[in-house]
């Protein structure tokens, strides 16, 4: 999701972290209508190609929020004292029903950071988003990949830049537990499955899975399907799946959910420490995974950021309380992952507004907000050492890896009806006794 034009190109810096925010706008700033351009001093010389400006503001609307949302805050912080521009950020759990009403209502935000390629694509449908500027396209082409920069493309026109980003289909477990059974990290899908008979064997349940998740649940169901349908179909059979270029109950689509179904609807292998397979349906994926720590179940699949949900004093290391390794494909050392990410889209072309998009488009904006902590993003000219752990780090590396094959979250580019709607619903019926076959035919049904 994107924006508006721009008022020169930002630096590109790799490795900038969070900076002192001292001496940058006061007194000594000028204002962009006095000398557009004129460069500061000292830790702000470095933002002089975005201008300066009195009085500005630029007003934000997006899903972040709580603890994530003053991290957002903070990051942009000395842009501001150096630029003369208030970024005012509102996020909102109803950002997906309220940016549309906002659009229609004639009273949309500057900027509105989307959660999802499908919203931002049909936001971007009623013409109320504006291409992305220079700045920004620019930015786009030289720290993301082509297929980064396609999800914020809605017929051939980019509309704006990713934002952060999330690696999805890590299995998160406990190296002590792993270390007392001698079980050993799988490379491949089948010595995943041989692992999860191996600790059913033991006093250890093999997983333990939630897909509650509010009003969302059954979001987490769609993340085993995409993942396994990747692994186990490929790239290819994934984007048709994705753009309906194949029907949703394809036959390589049945097969990746039936081979999900072989870990998490098998009695034997689920629901550690939370009860039996019918648990899943009902229990919330932020606390689906703490039974790792007590050693009542082994496994539990789900993204980098559940790192924040793990009980505060948890250390995530190899060697620590819990680490993860990323779900493996059906060949050992053939890399592929899906993730998420948000995309920021612009409603004005005012020159305080472009700025502050082709900011949160670069390496300087990409480092800064990363080394506040707790996320990550796919922009190259980040330091994955500003990560705030190794796992983090690691993940960034992924997405940075050209041998990498990334692929979006297939839910989120779906459209709403489905990747928001039968595909959710069809994963709790699924889970809950449902046969693959009419579920994946129900939501099939369901496409518009």
């Amino acid at each position: 999701m994107k924006h508006a034009r721009r008022v020169g190109l930002p630096l590109g810096i790799a490795g900038v972290t969070a900076l002192a925010l001292t001496g940058c706008v006061g007194d000594t700033a000028p204002s962009s209508s006095e000398s557009p351009g004129a460069a500061p001093s000292g830790d702000c010389a470095e933002y002089a190609d975005y201008g300066t400006f009195e009085g500005a503001e630029v007003n934000v609307y997006g899903t972040i929020l709580d603890a994530e949302a003053e991290r957002l805050n903070e990051s942009w912080a000395q842009f501001e004292e150096c630029t003369g521009i208030d970024v005012v950020y509102e996020g909102s759990a109803e950002f997906e029903a309220q940016i549309n009403v906002r659009v229609q209502g004639g009273n949309p935000p500057d900027l509105g950071i989307f959660p999802q390629p499908g919203l931002l694509a049909s936001v971007a449908g009623t013409g109320a988003l504006l291409e992305a500027p220079e700045g920004v396209a620019a930015n786009a082409q030289e720290f993301w990949t082509e297929d980064w920069q396609n999800y914020g493309t809605v017929d051939g026109t980019l509309y704006g830049a990713p934002l952060m980003a999330s690696v999805k289909g890590f299995v998160w477990y406990s190296p002590s537990v792993f270390e007392e059974n001698g079980w050993a990290v799988p490379t491949t899908l089948d010595e995943l499955d041989e692992l999860t008979a191996s600790i059913a064997e033991s006093d250890v349940t093999p997983w333990c899975v939630g897909f509650g998740s509010g009003e969302a649940t059954g979001w987490p169901g769609t993340d085993w399907v995409e993942d396994y349908v990747l692994r186990t179909a490929g790239p290819d059979v994934y984007d048709q799946w994705v753009a309906h270029e194949i029907p949703f109950d394809s036959p390589e689509i049945a097969t990746a959910l039936d081979r999900v179904g072989d870990l998490i609807k098998n009695p034997d292998y689920v629901n550690g420490g939370i009860g039996d397979v019918s648990t899943i349906a009902t229990t919330d994926f932020g606390e689906a995974g703490l039974p790792v720590l007590d050693g009542t179940c082994a496994m539990h699949h789900q993204a980098s950021f559940y790192e924040g949900f793990w009980p505060e004093g948890t250390t995530v290391a190899e060697d620590g309380d819990v680490w993860a390794f990323l779900t493996p494909g059906t060949e050992a050392g053939a890399p592929a992952v899906t993730g998420g990410g948000e995309f920021v889209g612009a409603f004005s072309d005012d020159e305080e507004v472009v700025a502050v998009q082709t900011y949160l488009s670069s390496a300087e904006w990409a480092n800064s907000r990363v080394s506040l902590g707790g996320v990550i993003s796919a922009n190259s000219g980040l330091d994955p050492e500003n990560a705030s752990s190794p796992l983090l780090q690691s993940a960034v590396e992924i997405l940075q890896d050209e041998a990498t094959t990334f692929r979006f979250d297939g839910s989120d580019l779906m459209p709403g009806a489905v990747g928001a709607g039968t595909f959710w619903t069809g994963m709790v019926d699924w889970i809950s006794g449902g046969d693959t076959q009419s579920v994946l035919s129900t939501i099939e049904q369901s496409w518009p």
